[in-house]
């Protein structure tokens, strides 16, 4: 009987041994398609602002497809901003729909599949997506400027025309003296290209920041150049901006134009010793360094520094 006993205890073994591998088969079966649901969905969220990198998931569904060829992610080209005009794709399991709409909602807000920020604020789509503070003194607390020199103030004249990048003016000092006596008068040779010196409108008399700028009918800046010349009480820091100079002089001569032509300035003596600083920049007809085209071009202002003996 005891043989037959473990024979039987081995049958039933095996059966159980069958069934089990069996249940395992069934429930590997209904796992693996909700696993590769689940890196499907984590393949759609951009790991980088704008960055989609397509793995290659056991299931696949068409907007993935879509997504592979245009190297787009799963939203688009819009990114999360997509979401307003599309449906976010869905898997075929259920569990993968839910991982898909978290992908969608866990998504930069700002960023497009090439990482470029698109403004959704009406404001920054009027200001070439930039976060620009002012364009006009609607919110200002300060007084509106009054064409007389006096401020704190808010300027509502517009900046006006500017010149082509070929034809913005420049200005030069070409001939200065390195010493001269304290007290004695010296010359400074200037010379100026693409400004028109016929407008100037008396900063005493109420024109300054008053007009916009004026361009000629050939593009030409209007405007003058000032001189002035100060002394500095240090060459290692920056000197303090306040003090009248001890020489001003602005030139309106009615020349000029698209040509270099030479202009010398006589500036009367300065009696104390020392370092003068002497800078010649152009303005326009309201006293402002015209604008220039481009931001990496050097306005028309020129410096040089006469030591005073």
């Amino acid at each position: 009987m005891a043989p037959q006993t473990d024979t039987q205890g081995t049958a039933r073994s095996r059966r159980i041994v069958r069934v089990l591998a069996t249940t395992a088969a069934a429930a590997v079966v209904v796992l693996v398609p909700t696993a590769c649901d689940y890196a499907i969905a984590s393949d759609r969220i951009p790991q980088n602002a704008g960055t989609y990198t397509q793995k290659t998931p056991t299931q696949t569904t068409a907007a993935q497809t879509t997504a592979a060829q245009t190297g787009q992610d799963a939203q688009g080209q819009q990114g999360q901003q997509g979401q307003q005009g599309q449906q976010a794709p869905t898997t075929t399991s259920q569990s993968g729909a839910a991982a898909s709409t978290s992908a969608s909602t866990s998504a930069p807000s700002s960023a497009t599949s090439t990482g470029a920020a698109q403004p959704t604020d009406p404001k920054q789509q009027e200001n070439n997506g930039l976060d620009v503070l002012a364009r006009n003194c609607d919110n200002s607390k300060l007084p509106e400027h009054t064409g007389f020199q006096v401020a704190p103030a808010c300027v509502t004249t517009e900046f006006g025309e500017v010149s082509g990048a070929d034809q913005n003016p420049s200005l030069l000092i070409t001939d200065a003296p390195k010493t001269v006596p304290a007290g004695q008068d010296f010359e400074l040779k200037v010379s100026t290209r693409n400004l028109v010196r016929d407008r100037f409108l008396g900063a005493a008399a109420g024109g300054y920041y008053l007009e916009s700028s004026v361009l000629t009918g050939q593009g030409i800046q209007r405007g003058h150049f000032h001189t002035a010349c100060r002394m500095l009480k240090s060459t290692t820091v920056a000197p303090d901006p306040a003090p009248a100079p001890a020489f001003f002089l602005a030139t309106q001569d009615n020349k000029g134009g698209a040509e270099p032509d030479t202009v010398t300035i006589k500036v009367v003596g300065m009696k104390d010793k020392g370092t003068a600083q002497c800078t010649v920049w152009a303005g326009d007809g309201s006293h402002r360094i015209p604008m220039m085209q481009r931001a990496n071009q050097t306005p028309a202002v020129d410096s040089v520094r006469v030591d005073l003996t």
